[in-house]
């Protein structure tokens, strides 16, 4: 978009957040929140979607990528200070917010704790608390998880180190090379969406996350398989939740989506049958669609009188 600009914005502890902002000065701010990994770079039909519901895209880099200055253990609640910094910075009060993939408990923690001035909230195949009970929560990933969160569980030392290896092949990797670089995370759905803006997005994501090191995507792992630091039981009352989930998930599985539909009180349960981690996201303007009603209900007619 021709509006669009990169910020830099001062957070606690004298950190510096990187974020990206298009769309009119007045217009209610869309805070999107990207998976894990993934460094800041532009989502035109992200973008598109908001511009046409009268929405302010804000992105931003999570501590440890890009231009955001690392916040070793921080847990995925300290998002919201961080949210609550670049709404400052840009002179807004309410927003709505949504998060896909690891973005998704960020988006979660907005709501949870920015409860009057998120007016709605939205998971894209976000994942569920690793101590969530009743869920087993490595279920159903791919192998390629399960090595990345055994190493997390192992502790920081462990995970720096699989991760170095594991950034190799993405500092380079490009739209092409995105589904054999992801391997047994992709299913066959998301082969088939992994083309055009998606299939580009993805790989500068990627590429982006990593060029300045690991320190992000690290401490995203990290804050996934420790305690949140929120409390799910203080999300859907004052913030409507939506949880939108594919059955064709490698990468987050169906199980995550159902769980937290199922623990979050309110929460709308999105499932989406034949959809998978990377398709889900081209329904984002179903689920705008959905973030705004919810955000701005209708007004019930008036009788007559």
């Amino acid at each position: 978009m021709a509006d669009e600009q990169r910020i830099t914005v001062p957070a606690d502890g004298g950190r510096v957040l990187e974020a990206l902002v298009a769309g009119p000065d007045d217009a209610l701010p869309l805070v999107f929140h990207t998976g894990t990994p993934s460094g800041l770079v532009w989502n035109a039909p992200l973008a598109e979607a908001a511009a046409a519901r009268g929405l302010r895209t804000v992105l931003y880099s999570r501590p440890g990528y890009g231009g955001s200055t690392p916040q070793p253990g921080r847990l995925v609640a300290d998002a919201a200070a961080d949210v609550a910094k670049i709404l400052e910075r840009i002179g807004a009060d309410e927003f709505v917010t949504a998060g896909w993939s690891g973005g998704g408990p960020h988006a979660l923690a907005c709501a949870a704790l920015l409860p009057v001035r998120c007016l709605a909230a939205a998971t894209i195949a976000g994942v569920a608390p690793y101590d969530s009970p009743g869920l087993d929560w490595l279920a159903g990933m791919a192998e390629e998880n399960h090595e990345e969160f055994r190493a997390a569980l192992a502790g920081e030392a462990d995970l720096t180190a699989f991760l170095n290896g594991a950034s190799g092949s993405l500092r380079e990797i490009s739209a092409a090379g995105v589904a054999d670089g992801l391997g047994g995370l992709v299913s066959e759905t998301d082969k088939a969406a992994l083309t055009g803006e998606l299939a580009d997005y993805l790989a500068a994501g990627l590429r982006a996350a990593v060029t300045p090191g690991i320190d992000g995507w690290r401490d995203d792992d990290l804050a996934f398989t420790r305690d949140w630091g929120l409390s799910l039981d203080a999300l859907g009352h004052a913030t409507p939740v939506a949880i939108w989930q594919g059955d064709q998930d490698r990468m987050v599985p169906a199980a995550h989506g159902a769980w937290l539909a199922a623990n979050i009180p309110l929460a709308r349960a999105r499932f989406r049958p034949g959809e998978g981690h990377l398709s889900l996201i081209s329904k984002i303007g179903e689920i705008l669609d959905d973030l705004m009603s919810q955000a701005r209900p209708p007004e019930p007619d008036k009788p007559d009188v």
